[in-house]
């Protein structure tokens, strides 16, 4: 059976019957100079297979060298990921023969990985906190990358020819093996979603990548399986390849749960293979038979030495590691008092960064969070963008907020500087020059506009005289009007008041 010719399960109804197990494969591409083992840069963009050597083209007699940063960085993931850091491992030929794989086989870590036996706590988006177990993290070699030219779907079926780049090939990589994840339940495509996002801003932290989802620096490959109950043994597990967003993520663990659902529900037998994600339709199409480990024919290389780091060494490493993700936003929430919910919606937005940046620059961070999350968060969702993206900096909103906190602007005319930044006007302080909105603190011009007001509304003037406060708006908004909002509403009352009075 195949996801064309199978009826989806509903997905509630699915995890009512059944129970979900995932695993993740993520590999992360490691942000070195050059190669895991030759001396070839690695920059993203370059013109195809200018970025070669004879060790990544696989020529005869070319030999390996390991590349010392990448080790570095490998032991700082395994370490963030409270694995143990191997105190001897080697590196291992993986067999298999692609046009994108220039040797004939990929140079990985098979039974001896830099990095075992860890756990990570994600965090879901109701604060409830999920424990992921770390099989293992080794390091290897990326692939080169096959491009299908001709066909309807960008694969290699209906394709008239394919070109293939070396310029990926060699790229290190460290890959971070779950242990099954069971336990969670109908939130299993949630889970996932959170626990690559939890390493992506892992590896951002520690500085071992740019870790962009969107070049392909972060993938993850997506095992599932389902069982008739928390107790049965594990069921046939598919691997969704090459995932590349965290809401693609949620979406195919989704798929295959209501798919493999529909395969058992009809008595059929799920088959253990590789699954292609299909970003446009949000489903999961057969790729091949999934290859068991002894289908890879593991040996090891007998060109390289076995990696020894020191303990010394590692111990300087996890020294210098800085402050993670999980007790980076404990801290901050704790100094901007912001409640649980606020600091998740932070978050979730992308702005903690930002925020972070503008109480730096002298904000407070109640302040900060009331523009990120106010009107530039309306204004990056209109615009399609990320928070990051839009034309303002953390120091603008600082200053934004500075000139509210002076009195010199009200918070209805700060929206119009913002739009005025925004549209490339300059710095805060140069569109309020630029746009004449300063608040109108001049109380005598302030007093000729409420005279103008009352004796406009003489009706008005008397029910206030009589004792009746709620009618003075009317003057107060005829003032606001007068002055374009450029008058403080406080300070019109209290005249008012004094001149009805």
């Amino acid at each position: 059976m195949t996801a064309t010719t199978v009826e989806l399960v509903d997905y509630a109804d699915a995890t009512r019957r059944y129970d979900p197990v995932i695993g993740i494969e993520v590999h992360v591409e490691l942000g070195t100079l050059t190669k895991m083992f030759c001396a070839a840069e690695v920059s993203f963009g370059a013109e195809p297979n200018t970025q070669v050597t004879p060790v990544s083209l696989g020529l005869p007699g070319a030999l390996p060298v390991v590349n010392g940063k990448a080790v570095e960085y490998a032991i700082r993931i395994g370490l963030a990921l409270n694995c143990e850091i191997a105190e001897t491992c080697r590196f291992a030929r993986k067999n298999y023969f692609y046009p994108d794989v220039p040797k004939n086989f990929q140079t990985s870590q098979y039974d001896e990985p830099i990095a075992h036996d860890g756990w990570i706590d994600v965090e879901l988006e109701d604060g409830t906190v999920f424990r992921v177990e770390i099989e293992r993290a080794h390091m290897e070699e990326d692939a080169g990358k096959n491009t299908h030219v001709g066909g309807a779907t960008g694969r290699i079926h209906g394709a008239e020819y394919s070109l293939v780049d070396y310029n990926r090939a060699g790229i290190p990589l460290v890959e971070i093996v779950t242990r099954p994840i069971t336990g969670a339940g109908d939130r299993a495509p949630e889970v996932a979603r959170a626990y690559v996002q939890t390493l992506r801003d892992i590896f951002r932290a520690l500085d071992v990548s740019e870790a962009r989802m969107e070049r392909g620096n972060v993938r993850a490959d997506v095992n599932l399986s389902l069982r008739p109950t928390p107790e049965s043994p594990l069921g046939t597990r598919t691997e969704t390849k090459n995932v590349n967003s965290f809401r693609s993520v949620e979406r195919a663990v989704r798929y295959e749960v209501s798919r493999q659902a529909a395969v058992l529900d009809a008595g059929g037998t799920v088959t253990q293979e590789t699954r292609h994600w299909h970003e446009d339709t949000g489903i999961t199409t057969s790729g091949r038979v999934k290859s068991d480990a002894e289908d890879y024919r593991y040996f090891p290389e007998p060109d390289l030495v076995p990696v020894a780091p020191p303990r010394e060494w590692i111990e300087e490493i996890r020294a210098g590691l800085p402050e993670l993700p999980v007790a980076r936003r404990r801290r901050l929430q704790g100094e901007w008092g912001y409640a649980d919910a606020e600091m998740r919606d932070v978050v979730n937005a992308g702005a903690i960064d930002l925020i972070e940046a503008t109480v730096a620059a002298g904000t407070s961070a109640a302040g900060a969070r009331k523009w990120w999350m106010g009107e530039l968060a309306r204004r990056a969702k209109q615009d399609d963008v990320e928070l990051a993206g839009l034309a303002v900096t953390p120091g603008q909103i600082a200053e934004l907020q500075g000139l509210v906190d002076s009195g010199r602007i009200n918070d209805k005319l700060a929206r119009q500087v913002l739009e005025g930044v925004l549209a490339g006007e300059g710095d805060p302080e140069q569109v309020v020059v630029a746009r004449g909105l300063e608040v109108v603190s001049d109380d005598g011009a302030l007093l000729a506009a409420i005279d103008d007001a009352l004796a406009a509304q003489p009706d008005v003037v008397e029910k206030v005289r009589g004792g009746n406060l709620g009618p003075v708006g009317a003057i107060i908004g005829a003032v606001m009007k007068a002055t374009r909002g450029q008058a403080d509403a406080g300070r019109v009352r209290e005249l008012v008041l004094e001149r009805i009075g």
